[in-house]
C-alpha cells in the first residue's frame, strides 16, 4: 500500500473502564469487515497483546516511551507496513505515567497518541452518571497535553433513556460519540493476580471474542471510527534490539510466558534462532544451545509440577555448568533454591543461585526499573544501563548471591531487587524492555 495507516488509541480515564474489552471487539469487528489491523499496546504489558493477536490476526507489540528510546519505538512503529488501520490499546488512565520523565518520556498513552499522531478514543464507564460523563470527556479533551480526541465510547449504558442523556450532553459539548456498548456481563474476561487469564489457558476465548466483535459491530459507528484515524506518517527506520546469544533456549509455556514480542522480533532479525522448550512438559533446554532464557509467568501456580521436572531441571544444572543461564521474574524465582507457594509449602526448584521467593505473605511490587549492571549478564557488559517492568507479588527470603545490578524505580529511588549472579547463572525481577547505553 502507498499510504501510511492511520490509527486510534482506545483510551479511558482510569483501569477497569473496559479498554481490553472495546479494544478485543473492535479488533475483531473492523477485521471482519475485511480490514488489515495492526494492533499495539502502550507501556508494559505482556498478557493484552496476546489477546489482540487472536483478535486482529496480527501481533501484537509494546510501545513504551519511557523504556524504549525513539529509534527502538520507530522500528515497533514499522509494523504497521501494510495494514489498513492501526488499533492501539492504551494503559491505565490517558495521562497516567511516571512522575519524573528523566531522559524518555513519562510513558503515557497520551504521550504515545501525541509521538504517532493517533487521535484517541476514550471509553467512558457511564455506569452511575449521565450527562457528567461529558464533563468528563471535556476535560480530558482540554487538558494541556491533550492529543487530538477522535471521540468517545460509551461503556455500560443502562438502557435507551440513559443513552439519550449522555449523547444530548455530548452533542451539546461537540463530543462525538463513536459507540454506545450496553451493559453487558457475559462479555467479560476473567482475572487473576496479575491481570487477565492468559489467551493460552481460556479454553473458549476465540468463541468470546467473536461476540466482542459481534457486539461492537452492532453497537458502533465503524465508518466514523475509521474515518477518524490518523497518524503521523511513516517512522524513520530504527534499530531493533540485538539478541543474547546465537541459538537461544527459550522457556515457552503458561508457567514462561512473558517476553516482550519486540525482543523476539529483533533476536530473530538479527539472525539469532530461538528454541522453545516446555518446563512443564519437563522438556530439558536444547543441549546446543549457546544461552538458555527463562522468562517471567505463573511458576508459582506450578510449583509442584516444576519441583517434580527432573529431565527439565537436570538438563537446566548441565547447561549452566559451561555456558550461561538467564532468569526475569518468574524464571529467576525458580533459578534460585526454593520457592513458598500461598499455602506455605517450600519446593525445591534449580539451585542455581541463592534465592529464595515466598507467596505466603503477598507484597505487590510494580514498576519501572532501571537497572545498571555491576556484573555482565547475557548481552550486556557491566556498567550497561536496562531499562524494564517489575510487577509480581512475591516477597524475597533469601537473596544471597552477589547483586547483577543497582536498580532504583522511576524516580530514581533504590530498590532492593537487585537481581543475583553466580557463576554462569544470572537473574533479576524485571523484566528487559530495552538498553539504554553505557551508564555515565
Amino acid at each position: 500500500m502507498t499510504d501510511w495507516p492511520g490509527g486510534l488509541v482506545i483510551a479511558a480515564p482510569n483501569s477497569g473502564a473496559g479498554k481490553t474489552t472495546v479494544t478485543l471487539g473492535l479488533l475483531r469487528a473492523l477485521r471482519d469487515r475485511g480490514l488489515v489491523v495492526q494492533p499495539f499496546k502502550n507501556g508494559p504489558d505482556y498478557i493484552d497483546t496476546a489477546f489482540h493477536g487472536l483478535a486482529a490476526g496480527r501481533p501484537s507489540f509494546n510501545l513504551d516511551s519511557w523504556a524504549m528510546d525513539q529509534s527502538l519505538m520507530d522500528a515497533v512503529r514499522h509494523q504497521a507496513d501494510g495494514a489498513d488501520l492501526v488499533i492501539a490499546e492504551g494503559s491505565m488512565g490517558l495521562y497516567d505515567g511516571t512522575s519524573k520523565a528523566g531522559r524518555r518520556g513519562r510513558g503515557s498513552s497520551a504521550e504515545m497518541a501525541r509521538i504517532c499522531g493517533w487521535p484517541v478514543v476514550l471509553v467512558l464507564n457511564v455506569e452511575g452518571q449521565a450527562q457528567s460523563a461529558a464533563a468528563v470527556a471535556l476535560g480530558f479533551a482540554r487538558h494541556p497535553d491533550a492529543p487530538p480526541l477522535a471521540g468517545v465510547i460509551l461503556n455500560n449504558v443502562a438502557g435507551a433513556r440513559h443513552e439519550v442523556m449522555v449523547r444530548e450532553e455530548m452533542a451539546r459539548l461537540d463530543i462525538p460519540v463513536l459507540a454506545a456498548l450496553p451493559r453487558r456481563s457475559d462479555l467479560s474476561l476473567p482475572e487473576r493476580h496479575l491481570g487477565l487469564v492468559q489467551a493460552d489457558e481460556h479454553p473458549r476465548l476465540e468463541a468470546l471474542i467473536a461476540r466482542l466483535g459481534a457486539f461492537v459491530r452492532d453497537h458502533a459507528d465503524l465508518a466514523a471510527l475509521i474515518g477518524a484515524a490518523r497518524s503521523a506518517g511513516p517512522p524513520p527506520a530504527g534499530a531493533w534490539p540485538l539478541p543474547p546469544a546465537q541459538r537461544i533456549a527459550l522457556a515457552r509455556d503458561v508457567a514462561f510466558s512473558f517476553v516482550y514480542r519486540h525482543l523476539l522480533e529483533g533476536w530473530r532479525r538479527a539472525g539469532a534462532e530461538v528454541l522453545p522448550f516446555s518446563p512443564l512438559d519437563d522438556q530439558a533446554p536444547d543441549p546446543s544451545a549457546d544461552l538458555v532464557w527463562l522468562p517471567g509467568g505463573y511458576p508459582e501456580l506450578h510449583t509442584g509440577r516444576l519441583a517434580a521436572a527432573e529431565t527439565f531441571l537436570s538438563g537446566l544444572r548441565r547447561h549452566a555448568q559451561t555456558k550461561p543461564v538467564h532468569g526475569e521474574c518468574g524464571g529467576y524465582m525458580v533459578l534460585g533454591e526454593a520457592l513458598v507457594d500461598a499455602s506455605g509449602t517450600s519446593h525445591r526448584m534449580a539451585g542455581l543461585l541463592g534465592l529464595v521467593t515466598s507467596y505466603q505473605v503477598r507484597r505487590l511490587h510494580l514498576g519501572y526499573r532501571r537497572a545498571t549492571l555491576v556484573a555482565p549478564m547475557p548481552g550486556h557488559a557491566p556498567g550497561t544501563a536496562l531499562r524494564g517492568h517489575e510487577f509480581h507479588y512475591s516477597s524475597i527470603l533469601a537473596q544471597p548471591d552477589a547483586p547483577l545490578a543497582r536498580a532504583t524505580d522511576a524516580s530514581g529511588n533504590p530498590v532492593q531487587e537487585t537481581g543475583s549472579t553466580r557463576g554462569h547463572v544470572s537473574g533479576s525481577f524485571f523484566h528487559l524492555i530495552a538498553t539504554e547505553g553505557a551508564a555515565t
